[in-house]
């Protein structure tokens, strides 16, 4: 009796025995995941390889852009850094994962 007071009984109708479409739910689900892949997962898997083949063809003499915008020339590498020149005598180290473009040769004396 103390459980009737604090869960009330449901009052809703019976329940329909099968009157839907068989297998709708299961192609919703499917048609969900197949979205997620296409819109999701493979594009950003595919940025992802992008970056990696990037990073692992940088060299020295490489003109570079970084994720926060700084541009320069590399002067060395080493395996999880590299040494990037700003301007004349100023070197900064920075991370490879952190570089978001290689630029062509010569544009930074164009900038």
């Amino acid at each position: 009796m103390t459980n009737f007071f604090l869960i009330p009984p449901a009052m809703a109708a019976e329940g329909s025995s099968g009157g839907g479409i068989p297998g709708l739910d299961i192609f919703i689900i499917v048609a969900f995941a197949l979205v997620f892949y296409f819109i999701v997962w493979r594009p950003q898997s595919k940025r992802a390889k992008e970056h990696r083949a990037l990073v692992a063809g940088l060299s020295k003499g490489d003109e570079i852009v970084t994720n926060g915008g700084l541009i320069g020339r590399i002067v060395k590498i080493e395996d999880q850094y590299l040494v990037f020149e700003v301007s004349d005598k100023v070197q900064l180290k920075l991370q490879k994962g952190a570089v978001s473009a290689a630029l062509p040769k010569g544009t930074i004396k164009s900038i």
